[in-house]
This record gives C-alpha cells, sequence and structure tokens, in this order.
C-alpha cells in the first residue's frame, strides 16, 4: 500500500480509496500457541455520514465528513458493561467474520447491510479475556438510520474520522502487570482502550497510508476479564 493518505469526505471516492487500501493490506495473523484456545469474534467499524441529517434530502454536492459508529455498551451487560465498543460480538457456527460482524451490527444499531457492503478485513487481535477479534470494515451508504438495541446498547455515537486522525489522538502508557505498551484513543473527551482502540489505532493509520500491527498492543487490566 502507497504511503499517502485517504481523504475523508464520504462520498464515491473515499469508498474506492478505502477499498484500494484494504486491498493493498497485507494481513497479518499471528501464529496461534496450540495451547490457547481464543473464541473467534468480529467487530465493524461501519462507515457512515458524519451529518445525521445527511442522505437523500442532503443537498447536492454537500461536503459531508466521514465517520464510524460507535456504541457505549448497557451498563447491565455481564461483560465490559459501560464501555464504548465497535457493534460486533462471538461468530454463531458457520458463520463468516464477515457475517457476524453484518449481523451484529444489525441486532446492535438496527441497521441491515448486505454482504457487499463489506469493504475489507484487518488484522485479527487476541484480547485478554480469550477471544480473537477479526476487525470487518463496511460501508453503511446514505440514509443509514440507527436504533439502539436496548438490551445490548446505551448509545449510538457517530465519531468524525477527524477525530481519530488528530495527531494527539493516540498515546500509550506502562502498566506494571505487563511489559507491553497500553494503547490509549482520545475521542471526545474521553479516551477509550483496547481491543476497540487498537483497532481503530490500525484503521486510522490504513488512512495515513501506512500499515501499522497492533497485535501486540496491550489492554488494560480492567479489561483483562
Amino acid at each position: 500500500m502507497a504511503d499517502s493518505p485517504i481523504q475523508q469526505r464520504f462520498d464515491p471516492a473515499f469508498r474506492t480509496a478505502l477499498v484500494d487500501g484494504l486491498k493493498g493490506f497485507e494481513r497479518y495473523q499471528p501464529v496461534r500457541d496450540p495451547a490457547v484456545v481464543l473464541k473467534r469474534a468480529a467487530v465493524c467499524i461501519t462507515l457512515i455520514d458524519a451529518d445525521t441529517g445527511a442522505g437523500a434530502g442532503a443537498a447536492a454536492g454537500a461536503d459531508h465528513q466521514a465517520a464510524f459508529v460507535l456504541t457505549r455498551r448497557a451498563r447491565g451487560l455481564r461483560n465490559h458493561g459501560g464501555q464504548w465498543a465497535l457493534p460486533g460480538g462471538r461468530l454463531d457456527a458457520g458463520e463468516t467474520a464477515q457475517q457476524a460482524a453484518l449481523r451484529e451490527l444489525h441486532e446492535e444499531v438496527g441497521l441491515e447491510l448486505p454482504e457487499d457492503a463489506v469493504l475489507g478485513l484487518l488484522d485479527d487481535y487476541p484480547t485478554r479475556s480469550g477471544y480473537l477479534i477479526t476487525p470487518v470494515v463496511v460501508w453503511a451508504g446514505d440514509n443509514a438510520s440507527m436504533v439502539a438495541n436496548p438490551d445490548e446498547v446505551a448509545a449510538i455515537h457517530r465519531i468524525g474520522l477527524e477525530q481519530i486522525l488528530a495527531p494527539d489522538a493516540v498515546d500509550f502508557v506502562s502498566i506494571p502487570e505487563s511489559d507491553r505498551p497500553v494503547v490509549r484513543l482520545r475521542i471526545n473527551d474521553d479516551r477509550i482502550h483496547a481491543p476497540t482502540a487498537a483497532v481503530l489505532y490500525q484503521f486510522r493509520e490504513l488512512i495515513a497510508g501506512r500499515q501499522t500491527r497492533v497485535h501486540e498492543l496491550e489492554q488494560p487490566t480492567f479489561a483483562w476479564r
């Protein structure tokens, strides 16, 4: 993949550039320890118009910016309640990562997309809680409206890509429990952590024209359960 940034206007040119970037992305799948069994899961990096009023009624030629879908998990969930997350979950029997990501997107935020909405995949990310997550990049297109499933999602947010592309969006900290750096990503006035931060950091690097590996980036201890 060429070392050149992708523009982020929500238009066909951006979609084409993302497809080209993902085609040139060499997925890294770390060698797995046969003694460690990880459950397969998938998450959606869902590209959408940052303007909630965009779509069929939007002004022709409007210069809308691209965003992605980020949720706040319902606090009553048994695992990781109240945390920031990309839509996603565990693969059902016989599902591909792409199919699981689209299914979870529909179940969590009510957005039903066809299989050709999938633009490509990023690197698998192994979590401390026992999952191997495949990030699936999808294009939501125009008129994408969402409704949170209250059993799983407390709130849905459209996060403009300029937030994760800001020079100070990403930082790394140390923890005494690991010699690996913990990645953090600034969203609004909050910090999100791996695995979500690791996935979005790699996507940020893809947009910037770089192939950056993230599987060795650490998660905070509260995410180890």
